[in-house]
């Protein structure tokens, strides 16, 4: 008798249905545009170190998986992550990691697991962006990326963006992790006064790279020297007609605006403005 009651209620154990199973992700497994594959805890360390991650950031981690991202980005970096991931068991899965490691909430120091499509979910707030996604889904998402807040940082994961090239590159073990500062848009003719005097500044840009020109009289156009631009902060240097060299430092602080300070050869210093034509 006893055996049978055995027998009979192991035949409906094994007829619960699997969403009544404890749902355990395998490496490999299909999803909507990539396959499932876990990034190394040293290379999650990793990628949020190069971006400096701090308890002020906002991290949005894109194709979440099992949350670990998020999650460390959260309980080490103490940031205010979310995770978006399209696949419901994992979602409901990467919660209870989070879950299991304290963090799971909303807020500085915690990290939720959204469902979503990455390519339908606003994420302009992040501060950091972190991906492990196919080349083809990294260019997919580049417009928007470039579109964020000048100052962004974005960290992928094995990929890059192609022509966009990295700001910095890590290796570990045979992997990689690259990292970008979303760069402001400075291309055009800018209105450029310092020290009382006005010039034209040109600017051109490729991404983070820029080179350009300042007008010095009529007829002269001075190239800038050590030209740089990280995030919305920009830095570059004008030799004069007297052969005065002067470097400008300062910062975007629109899209028709720009500010910061001078210092030339002699020691003089100032103020300077821009505004684009």
């Amino acid at each position: 008798m006893i055996a049978r009651v055995f027998a009979v209620a192991f035949s409906l154990l094994l007829a619960l249905p699997a969403a009544a199973q404890t749902f355990q992700p395998q490496v490999g497994q299909s999803g909507k545009d990539v396959i499932w594959v876990p990034t190394p805890d040293e290379v999650v360390d990793r990628m949020l170190t190069m971006a400096q991650v701090t308890p002020n950031d906002v991290v949005f981690d894109l194709g979440a998986g099992d949350g670990k991202i998020a999650i460390a980005a959260a309980k080490k970096f103490g940031a205010r992550a979310t995770g978006i991931e399209y696949n419901p068991d994992m979602v409901k899965h990467a919660n209870a990691n989070a879950q299991a490691a304290g963090v799971h909430g909303n807020g500085p120091g915690k990290a939720t697991i959204r469902h979503g499509d990455i390519f339908a979910t606003d994420f302009s707030q992040a501060t950091v962006i972190t991906l492990y996604l196919l080349p083809a889904l990294n260019m997919k998402l580049r417009p928007q990326l470039l579109s964020m807040r000048p100052g962004t940082r974005v960290v992928s994961h094995s990929f890059t963006m192609e022509d966009w090239e990295a700001d910095e590159i890590s290796s570990l073990d045979g992997r990689r992790a690259y990292f970008w500062m979303v760069p402001a848009n400075v291309m055009g003719s800018w209105s450029l006064e310092s020290g009382g005097q006005k010039v034209e500044l040109s600017l051109e840009q490729t991404f983070q790279k820029i080179n350009g020109t300042v007008t010095l009289g009529a007829a002269t156009h001075a190239g800038l020297r050590d030209a740089r631009l990280r995030g919305f902060n920009i830095a570059f240097s004008v030799v004069d007609q007297a052969g005065l060299r002067r470097d400008y430092s300062g910062r975007v602080t629109g899209a028709r605006q720009m500010e910061g300070s001078f210092r030339d050869e002699k020691g003089a210093e100032g103020r300077w403005t821009a505004t684009k034509r």
